[in-house]
């Protein structure tokens, strides 16, 4: 399910990063939150990806030097936090009762 290789032409720094949830449902709501962003990011220097398998979720990043691999791996990994923060705010409220409901 990758939405773009990573692999970019002339990227001398690559990283694979596994984001492990406890249902693959989590995990596919993570997946598609993120995966939208890859073609909104556009940077010449750098590149990722995301991948789902089961329960995994996989982000690729690659860059041509240092600096764009941080501020790849920074964004993407603040990107994974942000649905996983939201993922978890929304099941908290479909656990709770309504208002009104005890």
């Amino acid at each position: 399910m990758a939405s773009r290789e990573a692999s970019a032409d002339g990227a001398d720094h690559e990283a694979a990063i596994d984001f492990e949830y406890a249902d693959e449902r989590r995990a596919r709501v993570v997946a598609e939150s993120v995966r939208v962003e890859v073609d909104e990011i556009v940077d010449e220097r750098s590149r990722a990806g995301v991948e789902r398998d089961g329960r995994v979720v996989r982000v690729d990043v690659a860059a041509a030097d240092l600096v764009a691999f941080r501020a790849g791996l920074n964004t993407w990994m603040r990107l994974v936090a942000v649905a996983e923060d939201v993922a978890a705010d929304a099941s908290d409220r479909t656990d709770r009762p309504a208002a009104g409901e005890p």
